[in-house]
């Protein structure tokens, strides 16, 4: 039988842990082993998973979450790895169901998986907005795709050992780098029997820092990407509602001239609004209405964000080479 080793990577996750490890416990298939990597907590989550049984491998400074994955790759000797955040907690066949798909194409290297719809612990609404944008982006990619997202995935030994260690240097956008040179080496299956339920940032200032440091490198990535002859990655976002928005931010100084041409701006998020109509329609149907207005407009604050951090990481690609 196939020996799958589960990798917890951990920082100060004490609110999440237990409802994580418990699910695991939980699984129709339990892991052989199961190991939390804790890089450097100072709120009691290293005991939290030795209380549950569960062996713990500590890092003794804080790396990010790359380093605790290596180091829990180190650490196990599954011949399938199975990564989870720690935030989140999964449904109870979600280890089976990755190794079915793995165990029927020996072609797969990689299996990834899709948030339930309902909260691990409910925030509020820019938890809300965080989780449905999430939820709607990877099923709509359902299927055989060209990127990983680590919160749950089932990865062959063989193929991580291929593609080589996560990049220690990246804090964010791990995800993003790792994929260009997995889905090199490897099919990558993003599945809808793989589901657990994800606790999301709840509050906006965060959650819209992250979303500019998870910017800044896209650009220079995609390049990194193109080098290396992977495919595009799954875009989380609709083309069409990114360039909306950036012509309706190029489009503002426009008022400077006449108060009346702020209608070209707003017409442009206009088209922001409606770019993603299936997005809107998922929207209103899980959360109403009234939601879904409060939904868009923090999405239209995402998407300013965003902007802004492409912008800024394509002046950096650029200004060596004009040096």
């Amino acid at each position: 039988m196939t020996r799958v080793s589960l990798i917890v990577p951990c920082y100060n996750a004490a609110r999440t842990l237990r409802l994580c490890l418990e699910s695991v416990l939980a699984q129709t298939r339990v892991p052989d082993e199961i190991v939390v990597v804790d890089d450097a907590s100072s709120d009691g989550s290293a005991a939290l998973a030795e209380e549950l049984g569960c062996r713990v491998v500590r890092l003794p400074d804080n790396r990010g979450v790359s380093a605790a994955r290596n180091a829990g790759v180190a650490a196990t000797s599954g011949e399938v790895i199975f990564f989870l955040d720690s935030d989140v907690a999964l449904r109870p066949d979600a280890v089976a169901s990755a190794l079915a798909i793995l165990e029927e194409d020996p072609g797969v290297g990689c299996v990834h998986g899709v948030y339930d719809t309902q909260p691990l612990i409910d925030d509020g609404p820019v938890e809300w907005y965080r989780l449905l944008h999430q939820v709607h982006w990877r099923s709509r990619h359902v299927g055989e795709v060209n990127s990983v997202v680590f919160a749950l995935a089932a990865v062959r030994r063989e193929v991580l050992e291929a593609a080589g260690a996560l990049d220690e240097g990246l804090r964010d956008c791990e995800d993003v780098e790792y994929s260009s040179r997995l889905a090199v080496v490897t099919r990558i299956v993003l599945s809808d029997a793989v589901v657990g339920r994800h606790d999301e940032g709840h509050r906006l200032l965060p959650v819209l820092g992250e979303q500019w440091r998870r910017a800044l490198p896209l650009i220079p990535l995609a390049l990194a990407t193109a080098r290396r002859g992977a495919a595009k990655p799954e875009n989380a976002n609709s083309r069409a509602g990114i360039l909306a928005c950036a012509l309706a931010l190029a489009c503002l100084p426009l008022a400077l001239l006449s108060p009346a041409l702020l209608a070209v701006p707003a017409a442009l998020v206009g088209w922001f609004v409606v770019a993603d109509p299936g997005l809107l329609r998922f929207v209103r149907r899980e959360r109403g209405t009234a939601f879904t207005a409060y939904f868009m407009a923090v999405h239209l604050a995402v998407h300013v964000v965003l902007v802004a951090g492409l912008a800024v990481g394509s002046l950096r690609v650029l200004r060596p080479a004009r040096g």
